[in-house]
């Protein structure tokens, strides 16, 4: 089952020393203000932030005790070549799960596609190329070995639009354990985040 709500994760977007580099952090529950946690079967919580991401220069970090991560363990592959174990954050090379182009390739089937794989119980994420939307998007699975886990779509890479060609170009320096700011400075970040949204949202609606 899908449930759309509000994105209640705090998006930082801050700058590193090169001046066009940028790390887009997830700093709070991806599910907070759902029921997704303790309705039984799979719930996917959508409502996610739209970005652009460049590959050559970004990160996406990842609150270590929200998320319940310590490290980044990667792999970029097709389903069937994904690793057994040692993983929490996968690209999914994989466009299709059924071989019928007409059906619609969401969250739920790219996680699947993973947890037929991966048999060593733990939340991750994954990069898939939705077939509907046309583009790849972030997501959080509880549990990436469970064909049932909760997801929580966490963002849409707006600039990849009709490429999926781009999934193998994406490395494990895109991904790393954020550095969690004081509470203040959470407070402060949260304001200009939001005000940083509210242009990006602007401005993407006054394009189309």
């Amino acid at each position: 089952m899908r449930r759309l709500i509000p994105f209640m994760a705090i998006l930082f977007l801050t700058f590193n020393t090169s001046a066009n580099a940028a790390t887009i952090n997830f700093l709070s529950d991806p599910f907070a203000g759902s029921d997704a946690l303790t309705t039984p079967g799979r719930q996917v919580v959508g409502g996610e932030p739209f970005i652009e991401f460049n590959i050559a220069t970004d990160v996406f970090g990842f609150h270590p005790l929200v998320f319940d991560i310590e490290n980044i363990f990667f792999a970029n592959e097709l389903a069937g070549s994904l690793p057994t174990s040692g993983v929490n954050v996968v690209v999914l090379q994989t466009l299709d799960n059924d071989g019928d182009p007409t059906t619609a390739f969401g969250a739920g089937s790219a996680a699947t596609l993973i947890a037929e794989q991966i048999t060593e119980s733990g939340p991750g994420f994954f990069i898939y190329f939705n077939s509907g939307l046309n583009l790849p998007r972030l997501v959080y699975s509880t549990d990436l070995s469970e064909s049932t886990a909760d997801l929580a779509i966490l963002a849409r890479l707006t600039n990849f639009a009709g490429q999926p060609d781009v999934l193998p170009t994406f490395t494990e320096e895109n991904f790393a354990v954020a550095e969690v700011p004081e509470p203040a400075t959470i407070l402060l970040m949260t304001t200009g985040g939001a005000l940083w949204a509210t242009r990006r949202l602007k401005r993407r609606r006054t394009r189309d």
